[in-house]
């Protein structure tokens, strides 16, 4: 079938009845099965996760509050997973405005229905959106509820999100208070093969029960569900009266230390709005594959992205080092510290909890509240200021460390600008590599583009002064099944490195990186999503710090052309040629639709502005979600690795088989 015009394939008579009838109305939850991606980020093995997030945030909520102390996770050999707590449990008499429905079911089958828009119910919380346990009703084909409340136990049962009878008075029943959630995955969401990974839910359950110390937290799973590699057990009881400390204890192992003793604290307010707590310490052996990290959550809810309230921990930490160097007699030397230089080494956690969190997307993964980072500076900076004064050497030894850091970042970039000069003639590829004209790095970039011709048009349409172009020969070697001799001595690989400026492995260095940021540039056919995956495992595996630091990024080259009367307009995948169909060219006139078959389709004026303009282009920062790092190497090494029968397996679990062809 030939995909170079979509437009034969629309029928003339749907879009020319295109009136009232035409508009649909989705009701209840049908939005969320339709649009899973908009609610949870997806269908895959993260977004199934999420699922269980939701849940256990609504029972975590309910400790915070302080009505809760316990909470059990279960997780049964049909693939069930029941999350209960002895909190005071879901309202189930009669909702005002749905007379005829309990609470309870208004709750599991309206989006933005919850206790937490009202004031009093919670003071804090991590969902405010009222949309989380009733997605996770819509995604699962079984769902049931029982809530122990006065001393009577309550049931109602859900598919699909909708209600399979009304809700039970079951009798009464003493010595049980709460809620008890039990959940499926709906199979024609996440896949016939998708199932919860019980070392997953496991290390998620633990570090809710860090978050707050007063809390108790149950686990179980079933025997044959624990993988013997997992090394999770199939009970357990986690309960850290010293909340985040204990958590960096048990990361930081035996690592040796800048300082003898981690800086640890929570605020005043033992509880609601405004509660801070913290947990930093610096280590020169750094953690894993990467020098430092941060961890950060706002109301329990783990916040990967980060946001106001890591700035605010950055603020506090730098700001009381320089104070205390003045102090010192060493605030001259310490004048080019900056907060990176600060943070290098540091293992550090911060959870806050706010009254009304602004998250950026209903996955909660960044935290936007201004008031959060003020908020977090205030608790944290006069604790940090005594902990300095309370121990002298161990201030001074943190002192001369940041300064260190900021000595070598400074030698590494004079060296750095040095080496630009002469990188062309390094590589030995006259014309290969077309270099950008600035001197620093700040605001550069490196496209690593696939074939010669790509190469051509985008030497032609970038900003010579900031914008390099290294053509690659097609596909690189796949490292994940080569020799280190053999990727050192392969010519694509070395010259990559030498143009990036930088070693493999630990001769690695962020500040010898030659350009702010390195961009991978492939067509948007399977070729070209093969060559950035070996681009992309090659970076994971011998340069991890360069992804850490968010500095790798994905182009995102349009696959359609779409031009109607004098207006073009581009799609990146048919998703989004679908969603400018019906919003962009809704109710016009026949749209002609084109596909590119690669970038060396493009004349350099559409790449440019589709592709390559920082003002109208779109990239994909790639990233390492830490909290789930054996999932992801376990990942890495079964799609890339030499083991085609894992490969297979893989495919097998997770592929979308057509059982039904019309062509």
């Amino acid at each position: 079938m030939a995909t170079d015009s979509l437009s034969p394939l629309i029928d003339r008579k749907m879009t020319d009845n295109y009136d009232a009838s035409s508009i649909e109305v989705l009701e209840g939850l049908e939005p969320v099965r339709l649009r899973p991606g908009m609610y949870i980020g997806g269908t895959d093995d993260r977004a199934l996760h999420h699922l269980f997030a939701e849940v256990i945030d609504n029972s975590m909520d309910e400790a915070v509050a302080g009505h809760a102390t316990r909470i059990e996770v279960e997780l049964n050999a049909d693939g069930i997973l029941s999350v209960a707590d002895n909190g005071r449990g879901i309202p189930v008499g009669p909702h005002p405005k749905f007379p005829k429905k309990s609470a309870l079911e208004v709750i599991l089958t309206e989006l933005h229905s919850g206790g937490k828009f009202k004031e009093g119910a919670y003071e804090t919380s991590g969902g405010l959106h009222g949309v989380g346990v009733s997605v996770v009703n819509a995604l699962s084909d079984y769902l049931e509820v029982e809530v122990a409340k006065n001393k009577k136990l309550y049931k109602m049962e859900f598919s699909k999100g909708k209600p399979k009878g009304k809700i039970k008075d079951l009798g009464p029943i003493n010595n049980r208070r709460g809620t008890k959630v039990s959940f499926h995955p709906d199979p024609e969401i996440f896949g016939p093969k998708a199932k919860f990974k019980a070392a997953r839910l496991f290390r998620m359950a633990r570090a809710k029960a860090y978050l707050q110390p007063g809390v108790e937290i149950r686990w179980k799973c079933d025997p044959s569900l624990v993988k013997e590699l997992d090394a999770v057990p199939d009970q357990a009881v986690f309960h850290f009266p010293a909340g985040l400390a204990d958590f960096l204890k048990e990361t930081l192992g035996s690592k040796a230390t800048i300082t003898s003793e981690i800086f640890a604290g929570r605020s005043k307010k033992d509880s609601g709005h405004g509660r801070v707590e913290w947990a930093i310490s610096w280590s020169p052996a750094g953690y894993g594959e990467a020098d430092s990290f941060v961890r950060s959550y706002c109301n329990t809810v783990p916040t990967a992205g980060g946001g106001t309230h890591e700035a605010g921990l950055r603020a506090a930490i730098t700001k009381g080092l320089r104070a205390y160097s003045d102090i010192a007699g060493m605030g001259k030397k310490f004048s080019h510290v900056t907060p990176d230089d600060v943070m290098f080494g540091a293992g550090a956690l911060v959870s806050c909890f706010i009254k009304n969190p602004e998250f950026q997307g209903q996955t909660k993964d960044r935290l936007s509240n201004t008031e959060a980072a003020r908020m977090v500076e205030t608790a944290v900076r006069d604790p940090f200021d005594h902990w300095l004064a309370s121990s002298p050497k161990d201030a001074t030894k943190l002192l001369e460390w940041a300064i260190e850091r900021a000595d070598e970042r400074v030698k590494r970039r004079k060296a750095r600008d040095v080496r630009r000069k002469t990188a062309t003639k390094k590589l030995r590829l006259p014309g290969k590599l077309a270099d950008c004209s600035r001197k620093g790095s700040d605001d550069t970039e490196i496209f690593i583009v696939e074939g010669d011709s790509a190469g051509g048009s985008a030497k032609q349409a970038r900003s010579r002064e900031t914008q390099a172009i290294l053509p690659l020969k097609g596909k690189i070697l796949n490292v994940e099944s080569a020799t280190m001799t053999k990727i050192q001595a392969n010519n694509e690989i070395s010259d990559l490195m030498t143009a990036l400026g930088v070693g493999l492995g630990k001769k690695f260095e962020l500040d010898d990186l030659r350009y702010e940021r390195v961009v991978i540039m492939t067509d948007a056919d399977v070729d070209g999503a093969h060559i950035a995956a070996l681009l992309i495992t090659f970076f994971y595996r011998y340069t991890p710090g360069l992804i850490d630091a968010g500095r790798l990024y994905m182009a995102m080259p349009p696959l359609y052309k779409m031009t109607q009367k004098g207006k073009t307009v581009y799609a990146i995948d048919d998703a989004h040629r679908e969603e400018l169909m019906q919003t962009v060219f809704k109710g016009a006139a026949k749209v002609d639709i084109g596909r590119f078959k690669g970038l060396g389709e493009m004349n350099p004026a559409q790449l440019k502005v589709t592709t390559m303009d920082p003002k109208t282009r779109q990239l994909a920062r790639i990233t390492i979600d830490r909290e789930e790092i054996t999932t992801t190497e376990s990942l890495v090494e079964t799609l890339m690795g030499k083991r085609a029968d894992l490969r297979f397996e893989f495919i097998q679990e997770h592929a979308q088989f057509v059982e039904e062809v019309d062509v």
